[in-house]
C-alpha cells in the first residue's frame, strides 16, 4: 500500500503542539474561550432574564443578568443531590418538571449531554409559560468533557442548521433565533486550552461561518 508523501509545511505556520496546555479548557487560565461568547449572548438578552427564571444546575446567569424583574429563580438539575436545585426533573420526559410555569431558561451548554436532544428541546417548550423565552447554547467544536461524560455522557456537537431544526420543530419556525460564533484561531485556542484573555477582542468577535465553535438561541414560546 503507498502512503502519501508528507506535504512540506508551510514555513509561515508554527508546529502545532501534540498536547494542550489545559484540559479543563482553560479555566485554570481565566475564562473560557466558549464562556466568552455564552456571556456576550446572555448580556445582549439580559432584558429576557425576567419573571419566574429557571437555570441549570446554578442560578450564576440568573443573578448576573437578571434584575429587579426577577420574581423567582430556580435551579434544575438531573438529579438528587445538588445544593443549589430547586427543581429536580427530566428535559426529555417532563417528569418533575412542571409545565407552563417559567418565564425564562437559561440552558447553557446542556443539551450535548442529554441522549436525545430533540426530545429535551420539546420539553424546553413545555415548561416555558406562553411568551417564555429559552436562552439556550451548545458546543459545536470542543473537546470532551471527561467528568460529565462519565456523569451523563458527551454525546453531541451541534452547527447552525441542526440547532434551528430542532428548536424550529418545538417553537415554530419565526419563534426561533439562531446564531453561530467562532473562527478558526479562537476554536484552536479553545480546543487546545487557551484562555479568553490570552486573545484579543477582534480575535473573538471575527465570525467564520465555515467554524461553528458555538450556537446560541433564543426561542420563545407563542403566547395563548
Amino acid at each position: 500500500m503507498a502512503f502519501l508523501r508528507r506535504a512540506k509545511r508551510d514555513p509561515a505556520l508554527p508546529e502545532l503542539p501534540a498536547e494542550p496546555v489545559s484540559r479543563q479548557f482553560g479555566a485554570d487560565r481565566g475564562k473560557p474561550v466558549d464562556r466568552w461568547y455564552i456571556e456576550d449572548f446572555l448580556d445582549r438578552n439580559r432584558s429576557d432574564v425576567r419573571g419566574r427564571v429557571l437555570e441549570v444546575a446554578e442560578s450564576t446567569y440568573t443573578q448576573w443578568y437578571g434584575d429587579e424583574g426577577v420574581t423567582s429563580s430556580d435551579v434544575l438539575y438531573a438529579t438528587e443531590g445538588n445544593p443549589e436545585a430547586t427543581v429536580v426533573g427530566n428535559l426529555v420526559t417532563g417528569e418533575g418538571i412542571p409545565e407552563a410555569n417559567w418565564d425564562c431558561f437559561i440552558c447553557t451548554q446542556t443539551l450535548q449531554f442529554i441522549d436525545d436532544p430533540q426530545a429535551s428541546v420539546h420539553g424546553i417548550h413545555r415548561l416555558l409559560a406562553p411568551g417564555g423565552v429559552v436562552l439556550a447554547t451548545v458546543p459545536g467544536i470542543s473537546q470532551i468533557s471527561t467528568v460529565d461524560d462519565e456523569a451523563w455522557g458527551d454525546w453531541w456537537r451541534f452547527n447552525e442548521k441542526g440547532v434551528r431544526k430542532l428548536f424550529d420543530e418545538a417553537f415554530g419556525t419565526g419563534n426561533v433565533t439562531v446564531e453561530r460564533h467562532g473562527n478558526v484561531k479562537a476554536a484552536t485556542a479553545f480546543l487546545y486550552g487557551m484562555a479568553a484573555e490570552e486573545l484579543d477582542e477582534a480575535d473573538l468577535r471575527r465570525e467564520d461561518p465555515d467554524y461553528h465553535m458555538l450556537c446560541c438561541v433564543r426561542a420563545e414560546r407563542a403566547g395563548v
